[in-house]
């Protein structure tokens, strides 16, 4: 990255010319190759990560969720056997605190070590008799965390109010998957948001709470942070504001079953836009997918009881499309807002941070070319996801990826997935962050009026070494050497993409396109030979 760089000959150019150039995603929140609730995802981490790629995501991070009574380590070292040959792109490792004795903070302590390169452990204040914590346990283990230098996750819903609700809907006859939405409703989730908010404070701790799906769940967190000693981060989903909970009254148990999450989709139709308000606004910090696949046999083993059906959807390839679509492209956020929700507050929390979730020297060569007009419809029958069921079905989205490169190589090429099994590798992530640790807390922030916002407008090219697997990717861009895109910094401003009409100077007579290629100025990609192995372009 940089001016006047030496070329070799045969490198392939991307022509990145009305396209943005991100840094590449980051999903904060998968489960690939889980077993849960009897059945085991549909996606595993080859085909999980291969469907990452595909929409511009580089990094996932899953979790490992040991059973009651099994070792914490013992469970790391499983999650590492399943995913280290398969994954696509690079990986890093949650690692859940699903029961409790001295013997599992000494592990929560070797997990953080060197060795293990863990920095964030999960609670569940749901599952009961699975997974699911009480306060005491749960307090001792934010204690435990901030001893660490980790940051604790938690999954807020109130379990007890949840499990007794199930009971009570079951006998009443209502078993369809409308009656998971009505066992856990928005005040179960935001009064259990607000018990973590508290029991962390107690604790002194950070605290990061997972897929948020509700106005009221916000709304506690927002009340809440005020008050906290420590940061307290807020993470929503692909699926929260891409659709909504009014899917769960379908007549078709396949449609609605496929729908079924935990917490739910809610059903009142204000809180996809709700949400992306507080994405824009800071109130929330960054958008996962909770990626959880299940084949229809998988989900029809709750037909007749709603409480057996596995919970999870799909996310991982569409999170990035979705929210360009219902957050860019309506002027809620602006390109800006977008990567720092997508990627780079995830590396700065996670403190993975400059390697991944910016452009920059010395980091990861993990790159997205987004065309910011390019039109899909979203379908099952085109994704890369080994299940036949998708979420956002039929959706048209305009503003997706036209080229992803992982660690230097180009695994999705003009829309044609080049993935290779095994080419991701385990990313360890530090304890004491300095963004967790060192940083303030967020704080909510009141979007400035809409307004077009400023253009990157000169042209980009991004070029990587002959084009092999393990070639290096050289980025030879004029305009993001420091830009806000890159950081991922910015103030969120509610601005939005280049209005209908507005002057477009990507077609200024001031090409460095032309002047390369003739009078076509469209995407292309070609081998140059350089005279003296130079660009011949103006950088």
């Amino acid at each position: 990255m940089g001016r006047n760089l030496i070329i070799p000959g045969g490198t392939r150019v991307i022509d990145a010319t009305g396209k943005l150039v991100l840094p590449g995603g980051i999903d904060p929140h998968t489960h690939l190759e889980l077993e849960m609730m009897g059945a085991k995802t549909a996606d595993d981490f080859y085909t999980g990560t291969r469907a990452a790629v595909a929409g511009g995501t580089t990094t996932v991070i899953d979790f490992v969720l040991p059973q009651k009574g099994q070792s914490l380590i013992e469970a790391y070292n499983h999650w590492r056997e399943k995913a280290d040959s398969k994954v696509c792109c690079d990986y890093a490792l949650h690692v859940g605190v699903t029961w409790w004795s001295p013997a599992v903070a000494k592990e929560m302590q070797q997990l953080c070590s060197e060795e293990y390169g863990v920095n964030s452990f999960k609670m569940f204040m749901a599952y009961k008799d699975t997974w699911m914590l009480d306060d005491y346990h749960l307090y001792i283990a934010m204690e435990t965390c901030k001893q660490l230098g980790a940051l604790p996750m938690v999954h807020a819903e109130n379990g007890h109010i949840i499990a007794r609700n199930t009971e009570k809907l079951l006998a009443a006859g209502k078993t369809d998957p409308e009656g998971h939405e009505l066992s856990r409703d928005e005040e179960v989730e935001a009064e259990a948001v607000n018990r973590a908010c508290v029991i962390a404070n107690q604790a002194n701790s950070p605290l990061y709470i997972v897929h948020m799906m509700s106005r009221s769940a916000v709304k506690a967190l927002e009340n809440a942070r005020p008050r906290q000693k420590q940061p307290v981060y807020g993470e929503t989903l692909a699926a929260t504001v891409g659709t909504d909970g009014s899917h769960y009254r379908n007549a078709c148990f396949r449609h609605a079953a496929g729908h079924v999450m935990s917490p739910p989709l809610r059903p009142d139709p204000d809180t996809p836009q709700a949400m992306l308000e507080a994405l824009a606004d800071d109130c929330v910090q960054l958008i996962g997918s909770d990626n959880c696949t299940f084949h229809e046999k998988d989900k029809a083993k709750g037909h007749g009881d709603f409480s057996k059906i596995p919970n999870g959807v799909n996310g991982v390839e569409d999170r990035m499309s979705i929210l360009w679509q219902k957050g860019v492209n309506t002027g809620i956020m602006d390109p800006c807002r977008f990567v720092s929700v997508t990627s780079a507050t995830a590396a700065r929390v996670f403190n993975l941070w400059p390697r991944k979730g910016r452009v920059c020297v010395g980091a990861d060569a993990d790159l997205v070319v987004w065309d910011p007009r390019l039109q899909r419809t979203i379908s099952a029958a085109r994704h890369a996801h080994a299940v036949d069921f998708n979420i956002f079905e039929g959706q048209n989205v305009v503003g997706s990826p036209q080229y992803v490169v992982v660690n230097g190589r180009v695994c999705f090429d003009d829309g044609d997935l080049r993935v290779v099994e095994g080419f991701g590798k385990f990313v360890k992530t530090p304890v004491m962050s300095p963004y967790v640790y060192g940083g303030e807390a967020p704080k909510a922030r009141t979007p400035e009026p809409h307004a077009p916002s400023p253009r990157l407008d000169l042209p980009t090219r991004v070029t990587n070494g002959t084009p092999t697997p393990t070639s290096e990717l050289q980025l030879v861009s004029k305009q993001l050497a420091d830009s806000a895109l890159s950081s991922g910094c910015s103030t969120p401003t509610g601005r939005k993409m280049r209005e209908p009409g507005q002057r477009d100077l990507q077609n200024s007579t001031f090409s460095i396109s032309k002047e390369l290629e003739g009078p076509e100025t469209k995407t292309s990609v070609r081998v140059r030979n350089p005279p003296g192995g130079k660009s011949s372009g103006l950088w």
